[in-house]
């Protein structure tokens, strides 16, 4: 069997079946310079563009609940608080905390914040925002953890040792009133420690509620701030 294929080998040799054929190449056209580069531009083009629709499905959400807010509103209603236009935007604000430590106000990004203002002395009026900053918070049920309250010390004055414990779960920190006033605004007429101010995950302040908010209308002020909760409830989650 060994010898038969061998001799088939050979004939197949002697007859010219194996003989040696020339490779086929096929040369294709390259493209000139200038089509090189137009059409890298076309592709530079289409990924901006990609890329803008990513960025524009992620804002939609925020979008909406912003338009829906502030735009399609039922007849009849009314906010109770101010709202702000321009929103205007938490600054690079050096801050310290009652412990001392230096922070930025540009940290409290990323939760609603409902904040006040006032000396560390903290008089009557002071004393009944921290009361209503903190109820107001704890009526919003499983919605509260996505509700930071803030009190902004505007000057040195010592906190009372007698208002520490009430402060608990309250973010408390410093910084100066003349810094602050350039952010926050009183009402025409009004003082800057008058109100209670409201701050979206952003970083805008963008609602004030009225001057000597008081258990009475306490309720007013809690339905905007579950209006605004419902509008961002598609975005925005507890926590930073």
């Amino acid at each position: 069997m060994s010898g038969s294929k061998l001799s088939d080998a050979s004939s197949f040799r002697q007859n010219g079946s194996l003989d040696d054929h020339p490779l086929g190449l096929t040369v294709h056209t390259l493209p000139t310079p200038q089509e090189a580069v137009d059409g890298s531009a076309r592709r530079t083009v289409l990924g901006r563009w990609k890329m803008l629709a990513v960025l524009l499905t992620c804002a939609a959400p925020v979008i909406a609940s912003y338009f829906t807010y502030y735009v399609v509103r039922p007849e009849g209603r009314r906010n109770f608080g101010e709202l702000v236009d321009p929103q205007r935007p938490l600054p690079d604000q050096a801050v310290v905390g009652v412990d001392g430590t230096p922070g930025n106000l540009r940290n409290l990004k990323g939760q609603w914040l409902l904040v006040s203002a006032a000396g560390g002395a903290c008089d009557d009026a002071c004393q009944k925002h921290l009361y209503l900053q903190r109820q107001l918070r704890e009526t919003l049920g499983k919605e509260k953890d996505r509700v930071d309250w803030v009190w902004l010390v505007t000057d040195d004055a010592p906190i009372p040792d007698a208002l520490r414990p009430a402060l608990k779960g309250a973010t408390v920190l410093r910084v100066g009133e003349l810094q602050l006033s350039q952010w926050l605004s009183p009402a025409v007429g009004q003082l800057l420690q008058d109100h209670l101010y409201v701050v979206d995950p952003i970083g805008n302040w963008m609602l004030r509620f009225p001057a000597q908010l008081d258990l009475a209308n306490a309720a007013s002020a809690k339905r905007d701030l579950d209006r605004l909760l419902r509008a961002s409830s598609s975005w925005d989650e507890a926590g930073r």
